[in-house]
């Protein structure tokens, strides 16, 4: 997995100041998860969200330059794979990211830096995130991919 770093060198990990800020993050997207019709049933471990919030952070943490725990614990993150089973449509995908665009911008916005670098901070979390979301969409394909001959 590739780092995602800045031209300091510095990774988004660090620069956020590491593991406590993706633990916020999850823990925003996941109460705004917990509350939404459409998502919460999805999960397995539904109401229990502990197991899903702890990948999550760890996936994102390492994803971001942290520490490899997530790869330790699971292996390779094959996020489409690991998401096959669950109805993706666009309807869902739009619920996630709207949760996981509302914890970014709170997340972000308590971190304690300059205006500046809360933005560009917020717009690489954002440029992953939309893309990322439509990418684990298993229904409704036809529209994108076409249909079969």
């Amino acid at each position: 997995m590739a780092r995602v770093t800045d031209p300091e060198q510095r990774t988004l990990y660090e620069r956020v100041g590491g593991g406590a800020f993706f633990e916020r993050l999850v823990e925003i997207f996941y109460d705004g998860v917990a509350a939404d019709e459409v998502l919460a049933p999805l999960y397995p471990e539904y109401p229990d969200y502990r197991g899903a919030r702890h990948r999550l952070a760890l996936f994102l943490q390492q994803y971001w330059g942290g520490p490899t725990t997530y790869s330790d614990e699971r292996g390779h993150p094959r996020l489409r794979m690991r998401h096959m089973p669950f109805v993706i449509g666009e309807r869902e995908r739009d619920h996630w990211l709207t949760h996981m665009t509302r914890a970014v911008d709170e997340a972000v916005a308590e971190l304690a830096v300059d205006d500046a670098e809360r933005g560009q901070l917020a717009a690489a979390l954002h440029g992953y995130f939309g893309p990322s979301a439509d990418h684990m969409r298993n229904q409704g394909l036809q529209q994108i991919i076409g249909p079969r001959p």
